[in-house]
C-alpha cells in the first residue's frame, strides 16, 4: 500500500498489462516473488471489480438507501481470491488494496454527485456508521478524502486504519489480523484518527 500519496491518473486507466496475470492469486504469488508490477495489476482489478459492483448497487438505489462498504468490499474479495479456492497468504496488503480502491470508487460517485448538484450544507461525518448514504453526503465524502489525504502525509498508519475501518468496512479484529498490530493498538489509532479528522474537516467547514 502506498502511503501518503494519490495516483495521477484514473486507477482503472493504468496500463500495467493484466494479460500475463490469469488470475488474483497468481497476481498475490507474483507480488510474494518480487514482482513489483503486479501491485499495479491488482489494484486494478479491485478496482475495477469493485466499480462495477458499486455501479450495480446503485442503479437501483432509492433516497435514503445506504451503500455498505464492508458488503462491498467482502463480495469483492470473495469473487476474486476464490477463483483458486485458497486463502492468499497476504490477505492484508490484499484487503489494503481492496480499500484503497473502495476509496476511489465512492470518491469518484461522490465527485459526480457533487458536480450535479452543487451547494447546501453538510453534517458531520459520521465515522462510527461504516455506511455512505447514496446522495445525500457526497459533501461530506469529498471532504473526508481530503482531510485523509492531509493526514496521510502526517501519519500514514493513522491514514491506513481510516481507509482499511471506513473505506474497507473491517473491524478492529481484521484491521490487526491484517496490519499484524495487536487490537487496543487499531483501536487507538482509530480515535486518534478520527479526532484528527473531526477536526480538520470543521476547520475546512468554518474557513469555506
Amino acid at each position: 500500500m502506498r502511503h501518503g500519496t494519490e495516483p495521477e491518473q484514473d486507477p482503472a486507466s493504468r496500463t500495467t498489462s493484466m494479460s500475463a496475470y490469469p488470475d488474483t492469486l497468481s497476481l498475490l504469488r507474483a507480488r510474494r516473488s518480487g514482482d513489483d508490477t503486479a501491485v499495479d495489476a491488482l489494484f486494478a482489478r479491485m478496482y475495477g471489480q469493485l466499480r462495477e459492483i458499486a455501479h450495480q448497487r446503485l442503479r437501483s438505489f432509492r433516497p435514503g438507501d445506504t451503500l455498505n462498504t464492508t458488503a462491498l468490499v467482502h463480495e469483492a474479495y470473495v469473487k476474486l481470491v476464490d477463483q483458486g479456492r485458497a486463502e492468499p497468504q497476504d490477505r492484508g496488503h490484499f484487503l489494503a488494496l481492496a480499500s484503497r480502491a473502495m476509496r476511489f470508487v465512492l470518491v469518484d460517485y461522490a465527485r459526480s454527485r457533487s458536480a450535479a448538484k452543487r451547494g447546501g450544507g453538510s453534517d458531520d461525518v459520521p465515522l462510527d456508521a461504516i455506511q455512505i448514504a447514496a446522495g445525500e453526503r457526497a459533501h461530506d465524502l469529498l471532504q473526508l478524502d481530503s482531510a485523509l489525504g492531509e493526514l496521510a502525509e502526517l501519519d500514514a498508519r493513522l491514514a491506513e486504519v481510516v481507509e482499511l475501518r471506513f473505506f474497507g468496512g473491517l473491524s478492529h479484529d481484521e484491521i490487526a489480523s491484517a496490519t499484524g498490530r495487536s487490537v487496543p493498538t487499531v483501536k487507538r489509532d482509530w480515535a486518534r484518527a478520527r479526532a484528527w479528522l473531526f477536526r480538520a474537516m470543521n476547520e475546512a467547514d468554518g474557513e469555506g
